[in-house]
Order: structure tokens, then sequence, then C-alpha cells
């Protein structure tokens, strides 16, 4: 059996598959053999890699064998799924019963005196992720001597939202335009996601919606005859690598493409209509996810113009998906948008709890419900979303921001893991002690059908993806969070730096402290206390206190020469601290137990309030935007130290970047520091220049 040792790169930065040359491996295995046994699409994906992987790093191009009715021969890399022939060392400690549908096993077994390497997976995406984990051992120069594991992915969906747009653009897209679609059709070469399809599959993904939540007009047309055969090629280069792919659909698009008067979920026309469509869309991608939907939110069409609610909307599409086990992932960011910055009790915060909560158990069971992790709109931080958990008859998904809309635009750095790593493991209380975040989105606190997590994805057709190339971890982190959340921030930092950067120590040493840095320098400068949205309006860069205080959106801070935050209490704010479970609504109650970081968030406190810090909320203000400063000058100075060690085109483009980030986190200092100093007129203890 022959297969290419080359695969297709377009001419982009190859992420952390760099495969860069190696002295040798470490182990006694032979990988100079790959055996099969009647290799499928997917399999033959993993075979490429292997051999591609392999040659570039070791200089050995493996060859390919297909198993027929002969044993292995001794010294090779085997791969093979569940009901094969396996040695008995494999079934011995019980691991091969122990895999999931996507799980696998790496194990060295000596054979006749050479080892072997066994990849073995339930089905051929197990034998997919099974290899690139192989691959990842392989880059950071693991012993395989002894290897000896089990994987199972946590999250059954793991998942990618783009938010392209056919003419090219990107909705909060900050790395160049789509790789997908340009000037209104898809894209004719087609190598660029091909090597993205291959980077997801690398970190475990298996779902990817590829057009905005907002679908504009010619996006309504992707599911018409005009773009199926398109979206039906990039679906198979997506299957190739166990990846399904979604759709997000306009919710009128029976008015729009249907020609009839209404997209009344409950009207027989409407729900016939769309069970046609469904029916034809299967007919080009027999594997098609199903769709995403944005409904009844900053203006998008939705159930509630016919006075139905968003289960009925759902469940009208839902059935017609079900007879092709699709799923409809429908979007909990549903609020006011129209509110009056007047009104202190309306609160956005609350406004996914109150539509979705009261509706649980009346969704169909291929129905998700996707939510955010924070109730407002992905900040610096705010609090968990109490709607995560609260619902143990429906199905959630849980959703993250790569892109980083309001922590930088990948112009700034800021590791996204610590932040996530927190979310995931915050406690909801919801069955009691231990009913984390993470084990709502995996199932395992409830028995959903569907669950897992999704995110909006920061890649775009920049040469190095993600416009920062220190970006780039938050999109591995992401993938491994979501197939293990128990991974720790180290392990998951080593990986991508010893994978993209590669092994030299003092590398590693300064990229691990400069990423777990990066959040907390980028949070003191920006946002104070979990305040959030102090930026300019619509594109959300840089900063502008009031740019939002007055406005549509209900996204205030409520500054006065008295003090600043938003009472969110019982008491005798909006309410919204009752959404959580009795513990953390009591925490988030008490401004004696309610934590630093998120003070503002909940509570309306005078500028002298001192903090558990044991400083006033004016001079932490005051202090952090200073330290924030002095942070980002301390990542370049460890970035410098990285010269010669690096390659040029990569630090001086990281170079770039940072340096930008220092002048504009200046411009942040400075403005915010100067409207607190004015507006409560309490000087600096350390009498610092604000002006």
């Amino acid at each position: 059996m022959t297969l290419t040792t080359k695969l297709p790169y377009s001419a982009a930065d190859r992420g952390w598959l760099r495969y860069e040359q190696k002295a040798s491996w470490k182990g006694a295995c032979d990988i100079s053999k790959i055996i099969v046994h009647n290799p499928t699409e997917v399999t033959s994906s993993a075979i490429r890699e292997l051999q591609y992987g392999i040659s570039e790093m070791f200089q050995v191009s493996p060859e390919v064998l297909e198993l027929t009715h002969i044993s292995a021969p001794g010294g090779c890399i085997r791969l093979a799924v569940l009901g094969e022939e396996l040695p008995s060392e494999l079934h011995a400690s019980g691991q091969a019963e122990q895999l999931n549908e996507e799980g696998y096993i790496l194990q060295s077994i000596s054979d006749g005196g050479k080892n072997d390497i066994y990849i073995v997976g339930r089905s051929e995406k197990g034998l997919l992720y099974g290899a690139f984990h192989l691959l990842r051992l392989l880059q950071t120069e693991e012993d395989l001597t002894e290897l000896k594991l089990i994987e199972n992915p946590v999250n059954q969906l793991r998942m990618m939202n783009h938010w392209d747009n056919m003419d090219g653009s990107i909705e909060r897209g900050y790395a160049g335009k789509s790789i997908f679609f340009k000037d209104n059709r898809f894209v004719q070469d087609d190598g660029r996601i091909r090597d993205y399809a291959r980077l997801m599959a690398s970190i475990g993904i298996n779902g990817i919606a590829i057009n905005n939540v907002n679908v504009h007009e010619v996006e309504t047309k992707l599911i018409m005859p005009e773009f199926l055969p398109d979206v039906a090629h990039v679906a198979g280069i997506f299957r190739a690598y166990g990846i399904k792919l979604f759709l997000s659909v306009n919710y009128a698009s029976s008015i729009q493409l249907g020609g009839l008067e209404t997209a009344d979920p409950l009207d027989k026309e409407v729900g016939d209509w769309w069970k046609d469509k469904v029916k034809e869309i299967y007919s080009y991608i027999p594997d098609f996810g199903g769709f995403v939907v944005k409904a009844d939110s900053e203006g998008r069409p939705g159930p509630f113009t016919y006075n139905r609610t968003h289960a009925d909307g759902s469940n009208m599409l839902a059935e017609a998906l079900e007879p092709y086990s699709g799923i409809v992932i429908w979007r909990c960011f549903v609020y006011n948008c129209l509110q009056d910055w007047r009104d202190r009790k309306t609160d956005r915060a609350r406004a996914a709890y109150d539509h979705f909560k009261p509706l649980d158990g009346q969704f169909k069971d291929n129905v998700i419900l996707q939510i955010k992790n924070g109730p407002m709109d992905f900040q610096v931080r705010e609090g968990v979303s109490p709607l995560l958990g609260a619902m143990p008859h429906t199905n959630q998904v849980l959703e993250f921001q790569i892109t980083q809309e309001y922590t930088g635009q990948q112009r700034h750095l800021c590791y996204l893991i610590p932040q996530w790593k927190g979310i995931l493991d915050f406690d909801t209380y919801a069955k009691g002690a231990g009913s984390e975040i993470k084990k709502v989105a995996s199932g395992s606190l409830y028995p959903y059908k569907y669950s897992g997590i999704t995110a909006v994805i920061n890649v775009g057709d920049d040469h190095n993806l993600t416009g920062h190339t220190l970006a780039q971890a938050n999109l591995y982190g992401y993938g491994r969070l979501t197939w293990n959340p128990d991974l720790s921030e180290e392990q998951i930092t080593a990986e991508w730096i010893r994978q993209t950067f590669g092994s030299n120590e003092e590398v590693y040493a300064e990229l691990r402290s400069i990423l777990t840095a990066s959040w907390p320098i980028y949070e003191s400068y920006t946002s104070p206390l979990g305040v959030g949205w102090m930026v300019n309006p619509e594109h959300h860069y840089g900063p502008n206190v009031d740019g939002y205080e007055y406005s549509r959106w209900g996204t205030y801070h409520f500054a006065d020469c008295h003090g600043i935050g938003v009472n969110r209490t019982v008491k005798d704010g909006t309410g919204y601290t009752a959404q959580y479970f009795p513990e953390n609504a009591e925490m988030y109650e008490s401004l004696a137990t309610c934590p630093d970081e998120l003070l503002l968030f909940f509570h309306h406190v005078p500028y002298t309030h001192v903090l558990h810090s044991g400083k006033t909320v004016i001079q932490h203000i005051y202090d952090t935007h200073f330290e924030g400063v002095e942070g980002v000058k301390s990542l370049i100075s460890r970035w410098n130290k990285l010269e010669g060690r690096i390659d040029t085109e990569r630090y001086q483009g990281v170079l770039k970047r940072l340096e930008g980030q220092l002048e504009h986190s200046k411009e942040w200092r400075d403005i915010i520091n100067t409207y607190f100093y004015r507006k409560s007129g309490i000087e600096d203890e350390l009498s610092r220049t604000i002006y």
C-alpha cells in the first residue's frame, strides 16, 4: 500500500504541526513501518500524517503495509480498531473495554525482541487522534520505551464556530480574511482549509460551523442548491479528519428562500418546508451535523415574532433534523438590546436565565442550548453564567470565545487558558459541592444526550493563522481543554511551546512565563474588578470609559462622583445574584464574601471602599493601570532574550505586536486613571502622573 508522504501545505505557518528535524527518537521501537488493516478515509488521513511527520522529523519515510491474512511483522506502528486481532497485553488490563467511541490506546509491546507501537481505537476517529498523540510525543521528545496510555475525550461535542461571511470578512476576526469564502463564493484554493482541518483534528475537534451566526443575505443561501455542492466539498475535507460540518442558518429562511409569508414554528407549511430542505441538504452531505441558530437576538428573526417560545422554534427545526440524527444548537445569547440606560432594574446579565430556565424540559432531545461562559459577552472577567447547570432536563453546551474581541484582538497578548480553566472548575453547586461547569459540559452532572464545548474561532488567512503568533496558543489550548478539562495549564503550555518552538529550555522557560503573565497583565491595564465594557463602541478596541454608558445595549458601569459598579444584589439591586445556586448566591450577595476581582460586577461601591487586599477601589484602579504598563515592558524584556533562538520572521512579528501593545497599554492607563481621578477627585497615594 502506498500513500503520499507529502501533504498539500499551503504557504502558511504550520502552527504546532511543524515537525522540525530531531536527532533521533527515544525508545527501542521501530517507526519505519506502518501496519494497517482495511484503511478507511479517516485512517488514511492518520497514516499520511504519520508518514509526513516522521519523515520530516527523522528523515525516515515509513513504509505502509496493509495487513491481510498474515500476522503483522515485528517492529512497526500498528493501527487497529477493536474487533481486529490484538496482542493479549492490550486486553489483560481491561484497557480496550474502557474506550469510548473516539478514544484510543497507545502502547509499546515487545514482539520477538522488537518493539511495536500499537494505536488502537474503538473507531477510526480514535486511530486519527491516537496518531496525532504519537506525533506530539515524538515532537516533544518523550521516551516511548514504556509507552502505555489510554485516552477518552471527556466532552462529546468539541466544536468551532466561525463567524465568517461570504464576502470574505469575518465578524470579530483579527487574523485576515476568511479561509472559506471570498467575493460571495467559496475559495478556489482549498489548501488552507485542509491545513486547518489537520490542525483541528490534532487537538480533537469533531464539529465545525463555517459561517457567521449573524446570517446575512448571501449566507442564507448556503442551504440552497446554488451552494450545496461547495458546502459538500468542504464537508468532505473535514470528514477525512473526523470533523462534522454544521451551518448557521437564518431562522426566517422559509420566508426569504421558501416564498412563504411566515416563519411561525407552529405553522405546518413552515415545518414541511424545513423538512424538505433538510432532506435536500442530507442528499448532498449524508453526515451533516445540523444547524446553529441565533434567534430573537440583536435584530435576528426568531419565534418571538409569532408569540412562540424558543422551545417552539428550536423543536420545529429539530423535528426536521431528527430522522438524520442531526442536531440544533440554539444560542442563548438573547437579551433586550433596546434597553433604556435610565432604567437601573433591567439587567442584561439576567436575560439568558430569565428566557430559558422556565423552558427546562420543553426542548426535544436533539436540541442543545449554547450558553456563553458569562452572562454578558466574553469580557476580560465576569461572573460565570448561572444558566450553566440550571437546566437538568435540557442539553447544554458551553461557549467560549477564542477570538480576542474584548481581550486585545490579537494585537495584545492575552493567554486565555487560565481564564477558561477557572470557568471549567467553577462549582455551580447544582447537585451540591462538586458540581463544576466541566461536569455540566461533559454531561456527567446530568444525563444529557448531547453536551460539550464550542468556541468562536480566531483563525483567518493571515500567514500565521491567528494574527499574533502567540495567539495560536489559545487555539491549541482550547482544543486540549475540550478533550480533557482536567489537563493543567502547565501541561498545555508546555506541549504548545515545545511543538511550536522546539526543545530549547531557555525558549521554553521564557515563553511559559510570558504566556502565564499575559492575562493578568491585560486585565490590570483595562477593566478593573470585573466592571467590563470600557471600550469603543462597535469595534470594541481601545479605551472609552463611557462608550456604552448611555447606550441601548445594557452594558453599564454606573460610575459617578461617589462610586462605581452594578448593583446586582437581591437586597436592593437587580436580583441577578439569586440566579445562582444558594452557595454562590450568598457569596456574591455579600460585600464581605464577594471576591475582589468580581466586586464591581456584583456591587456598586464608593471609591473609598476597602478591598480584601487592603486597598481602596480607587487606589486599586490607579495601581493596577500603572502596573499593567510595567507588565507589558516585562513581556518585551523576556521576549528580547529569545532573539537568535527563534526564527527571525516569528521573532520580529511578535516583537512588533508587543511594542504596539506597550503603547496601547499606556493609552489605557492614562485614559482610565484620568477619568476616575476627575470623576472622584481622589489623589493617587503615590503621586504619579495622572492628567
